[in-house]
């Protein structure tokens, strides 16, 4: 299947492919391609990668050519740009312009694009498109060997939103952090990685469970109160959720904010140590090449240089202090830091995305809620209350059992207060609770009526006779 594969979308194409299995046994098989990225002409020599493409002006008008088209763009009246100095600035223009000024040119090196012209092949096999287009064909090929062997699985090529799921797509873990774990060392985005499984299998279940639910609720009192009781329970699942993802928002914010700062400060003062040691070191091979009479000059340079010297150290020290807030002994430990940071920010944006989804299920759970409430109000609503709370203590406990299984030790009973509260709010059950305080009291008011009149009637004819 894979040489099949390689054949058809790589070899084809003119590439050559070397292709490595892994872990066939183990739990993740995978294979690893490694293909060549510059094409071959029809003689079987390499094609260049990338051409020089010079930026050419005629009558105002910029535009790019490679060596051999400038040849012919040349006769046309196409001139390449050359720096020349105009004033203290370098400034690009032809030579005919150039010449009009008197302006002198600074080098020989023409205006050029800044990477080049890219082969049409390479660009067109380094583009997004081609890579959707070889997930496609491997989905393909997948499924076919699948179905040919009498397997009844299929993979799929497109991204979960193109697929309408709403499950949480899992980050890419690689090879270190695997390693960290083997260790024994929990890494970040592995931990990351069981969170948003067990966070969509939990989601998977909730929406099973309302989705059967609904279909087959009737029009009763306890099967109206049974189905918003368990909506109620999503919704204080979901707000939960929502707080855990943004309690780790709030902490990777708050650690992104800080070192970001810290590592402009030290890449500032990077810059500073640069700018003072040239300065410094200039100064002293002007203070060298000075001939042995110009003693105002060598004094006032001996005096610069002192200045710098301790501009310099001032500068180190702080360099030295910062690197302990960073926690880094020196420049590769900062280089590091700095990938750390571009994989939290991908953690961070991650977040973001569960926090999208979360809101979206906690806002189509608030409308099934609603849904039930406008049922419901053709029944008594002190019965529909009493029914509820009966039952609320088991739904809350069964809250508290899902949650528990899916964040084992991370479970916090406090933001599980918070969670029940935020839900109460967003299903107004403190007005609802007054309505139904108040139909009870006036209830009970009508039952002491009805039983004390009697009563005061009798008395009022034994007082007559």
């Amino acid at each position: 299947m894979l040489q099949e594969f390689i054949r058809e979308q790589f070899v084809s194409d003119g590439m050559c492919a070397d292709a490595a299995i892994h872990d066939a046994d183990g739990h993740n098989p995978h294979a690893h391609i490694l293909l060549t990225v510059r094409p071959l002409d029809e003689q079987g020599k390499w094609q260049y990668k990338t051409e020089k493409e010079y930026l050419c002006m005629r009558n105002g008008e910029e535009r790019g050519f490679t060596a051999a088209e400038f040849k012919a763009a040349q006769a046309d009246g196409w001139e390449k740009q050359y720096p020349y100095e105009v004033g203290r600035k370098k400034v690009y223009m032809p030579p005919s312009e150039a010449e009009k000024h008197g302006y002198e040119r600074v080098n020989k090196h023409p205006k050029s694009t800044k990477f080049g012209r890219q082969n049409p092949t390479s660009e067109r096999w380094n583009s997004d498109e081609q890579l959707v287009l070889w997930r496609k064909a491997w989905a393909d090929v997948t499924n076919r060997y699948l179905e040919q062997y009498g397997h009844d699985a299929r993979i799929d090529h497109c991204s979960h939103a193109e697929r309408g799921l709403t499950e949480q797509p899992t980050i890419h873990e690689g090879v270190v952090a695997r390693a960290l774990e083997k260790k024994g060392v929990v890494s970040d985005r592995c931990e990351m990685n069981r969170q948003i499984k067990a966070d969509n299998d939990l989601l998977r279940e909730l929406k099973a469970t309302v989705k059967k639910l609904m279909q087959r609720v009737k029009n009763t009192v306890p099967a109206i109160a049974e189905a918003m009781e368990t909506v109620r329970q999503n919704v204080i699942i979901f707000c939960y959720q929502l707080g855990y993802i943004r309690t780790w928002q709030k902490k990777k914010r708050e650690y992104l904010s800080a070192v970001k700062s810290d590592i402009k400060q030290y890449t500032e003062l990077l810059k500073q140590i640069r700018e003072a040691g040239k300065k410094r070191k200039a100064l002293l091979a002007e203070k060298k090449e000075l001939p042995i009479w110009s003693i105002p000059r060598s004094r006032e340079l001996s005096s610069r240089i002192a200045e710098l010297t301790e501009l310099l150290e001032e500068l180190r020290s702080e360099k030295t202090i910062v690197l302990q807030y960073l926690q880094c002994t020196d420049e590769s430990g900062v280089s590091v830091l700095k990938k750390d940071i571009a994989a939290m920010e991908t953690e961070l944006k991650k977040l973001d995305e569960q926090e999208e989804k979360y809101n979206s299920e906690l806002g189509a759970a608030l409308k099934q809620y609603a849904e039930l409430r406008e049922r419901a109000a053709e029944h008594d609503p002190v019965e529909l209350y009493e029914a509820r709370q009966a039952i609320r203590s088991e739904k809350e406990q069964n809250v508290i059992d899902r949650v528990q299984r899916t964040y084992r030790e991370k479970y916090n009973s406090l933001a599980m207060f918070d969670s029940k509260r935020e839900a109460s709010g967003l299903l107004h059950e403190y007005v609802d609770e007054q309505v139904v305080q108040k139909l009870k009291r006036e209830q009970h008011r009508k039952i002491q009526s009805e039983h004390t009149h009697p009563k005061s009637e009798k008395k009022r004819i034994d007082f007559e006779r």
